[in-house]
């Protein structure tokens, strides 16, 4: 298992377009793959799991990943929400 916390950066927070990013690029790995944001956690690859969390700029979210490719998976992820969703 592999777990990082992150604050989410980007003005959208997880909602809409970077949604749908982040569930797509979660969708390219094999490993079973979490978000938790303070008591609630969703499926990753599911995007209403993910807009349910209603997760905003500022939020504390944590990663937990676990599979055959737990590593490259939340290494993509967080690279995802640290450099790729910036400004959207």
């Amino acid at each position: 298992m592999q777990s990082k916390k992150i604050v989410i950066k980007n003005e959208a927070g997880l909602h809409a377009r970077p949604a749908a990013l982040f569930v797509q690029t979660a969708g390219k790995f094999i490993s079973d793959i979490k978000v938790k944001k303070d008591n609630k956690e969703a499926d990753a690859k599911s995007i209403m799991g993910i807009m349910a969390l209603g997760v905003s700029k500022g939020d504390e979210v944590q990663i937990i990943t676990r599979g055959e490719d737990e590593k490259e998976a939340l290494e993509a992820l967080i690279d995802l929400l640290e450099n790729k969703l910036k400004g959207e």
